[in-house]
């Protein structure tokens, strides 16, 4: 069944009624955001600032133990019995194992996929996290320890939030019970109807949403800057508001067109072209770049990251308990609430390309597949760029200074033969990875809004023109628009991240009452 067809599931027929006091309330909190960023950048700055050093203050500790939690429970529904049972109203998955990997792979990794891969291992090279005092920068040993708190960042507890534990959930109150595919349906083991019916709900609903378009938002913004840079060192074409437009218009378009197509169409599609390329790429990489380092850097890596999980997932540092969270709040804080803040909304979203999959296959695509695949792709962007610059201190260093991620990239794919043609299909990735995040994240936020996990296509258009108009508000405003909405966007996950709490023990409590009786 298609996305537009009509179906038995909740929520009645293409295009349902539209919550207009939720919409009101979302569209009307972004359209102020905008307004005081255009208007009054310096308000912006303090409120943003204030808030972001609270919310890592006072909720790190939380969020760390909150992931921690949510992948070791999604672990242990895996292992019961009835982990082996199929959630959403069908006997059979709807996509192959390929189409439905390829659309939840894409949407996570996104632009950061690619930039982040290439400068976080670097940065972590040339600048040792504090949780592995002694180890000397920028030398051979560093390698490892650079790698695993990339690891952290990307790995099994930030995939384990997106949708392990939650998306069991909304399966199971959607499809079998009638109830929303919704973020306030999260809330039902501890409201009830209340949650459902009620303001707790629209509230819920809200700040998923306010967090999730800030979420992707950024990435949209963050790729106008990004690409634009890239043309400009690629072609000479002037990095300046008119290209960042250009390249943001031209994103929108495609994942507007990708979203209104539907999930069997234009998002399956982008999806898969978007893993045929990054790995037709990463083999590049791998058979043209330092091979050999790559290899042994991935499990000299994820070695020490295991051996060192739970001192990496629990570090405090000087923050302790609730201390200002300094290195902690820049780094694990700050991408702890980026994938919390997108939790709801992506669980969404897997729960509708998940029909017909186990709880097991679930857990394990989330918590280990994926996270496996993207630590996979760290180590061969990433340790490209630690063998190159252990080879020649500074090569990719130098012009990432001051952590600049598309000056990294480029230094990468320049390096490798072929250079120019590989940059240039670097850009074309990560516009692809950030239109596929954009389509399925306008297919949840309209799924959000109608009640339906059919939507109207007036809807899927106003979201995502909204979050295209939105990232060239902020945009304009130089690179510093799009910085203050990333850090709101850790803001945002501090409600997000209390929504998120049921799923430690009601996906228990579903599972085992899908056990077998003996």
């Amino acid at each position: 069944m298609s996305d537009s067809e009509p179906g038995n599931l909740s929520g009645g027929a293409t295009g349902a009624a539209v919550n207009w006091p939720l919409f009101a309330l979302t569209a009307g909190f972004i359209t102020a955001f905008c307004g005081v960023a255009v208007f009054s950048a310096e308000t912006l700055n303090t409120l943003v600032d204030a808030s972001f050093a609270w919310s890592a203050r006072f909720f790190g500790l939380y969020w760390q133990l909150l992931l921690l939690a949510t992948f070791f429970v999604g672990l242990l529904i895996a292992l019961l019995p009835g982990g082996r049972t199929v959630l959403g109203g069908r006997e059979t998955p709807e996509f192959s194992l390929f189409q439905w990997g390829s659309m939840i792979m894409c949407t996570l990794l996104a632009g950061g996929g690619v930039f982040w891969a290439a400068g976080e291992p670097l940065a972590h090279f040339v600048d040792v996290p504090p949780v592995f005092p002694g180890i000397d920068a920028t030398t051979r040993e560093a390698v490892p320890y650079a790698l695993a708190q990339s690891f952290l960042h990307w790995g099994f507890l930030a995939w384990a939030i997106l949708g392990s534990l939650t998306a069991v959930m909304l399966m199971h109150y959607h499809y079998d019970e009638g109830l929303p595919l919704a973020p306030r349906t999260l809330l039902y083991p501890v409201f009830g109807r209340h949650a459902i019916d009620g303001p707790i709900g629209d509230l819920a609903d809200a700040v998923c949403i306010i967090a999730v378009v800030a979420g992707t938002v950024g990435p949209i913004g963050f790729l106008g800057l990004q690409v634009s840079y890239g043309l400009e060192a690629l072609f000479g074409i002037p990095d300046r508001f008119l290209t960042q437009a250009a390249v943001i218009g031209v994103l929108m378009v495609v994942y507007l067109v990708s979203a209104v197509s539907g999930i069997n169409r234009g998002i399956q599609f982008l999806s898969r072209v978007n893993m045929v390329l990054g790995g037709a790429l990463l083999v590049f990489i791998l058979a043209a770049g330092p091979s050999r380092f790559i290899f042994s850097s991935f499990f000299w890596g994820l070695g020490t990251h295991l051996a060192n999980f739970f001192e990496l997932a629990l570090y405090r540092g000087d923050a302790e308990v609730f201390g200002p969270a300094g290195w902690l709040g820049w780094w694990t804080v700050f991408f702890w609430g980026w994938f919390i803040g997108y939790g709801p909304l992506m669980a969404i979203f897997i729960a509708r390309v998940s029909r017909g999959r186990s709880i097991r296959a679930i857990v394990i695509m989330l918590s280990l597949a994926a996270p496996l695949i993207t630590m996979g792709w760290f180590t061969i962007l990433g340790g490209a760029g630690l063998g190159l610059e252990l080879a020649d201190p500074g090569v990719i260093s130098e012009p990432m200074a001051g952590l600049n991620l598309p000056a990294a990239l480029l230094a990468v794919t320049q390096a490798m033969p072929l250079g120019f043609v590989v940059s240039l299909l670097f850009l074309l990735l990560t516009t692809i990875f950030v239109a596929t995040t954009g389509d399925s994240m306008t297919y949840s936020l309209s799924v959000s809004l109608s009640r339906s996990d059919r939507p109207s296509t007036a809807m899927r258009v106003f979201w995502g023109g909204a979050m295209g108009a939105m990232a060239l508000v902020l945009v304009s405003l130089g690179s510093g628009g799009i910085g203050k909405l990333q850090s709101f966007i850790v803001v945002t996950a501090v409600p997000v991240s209390l929504v998120l709490l049921p799923s430690l023990w009601d996906a228990v409590r579903i599972t085992l009452a899908r056990s077998p009786v003996r």
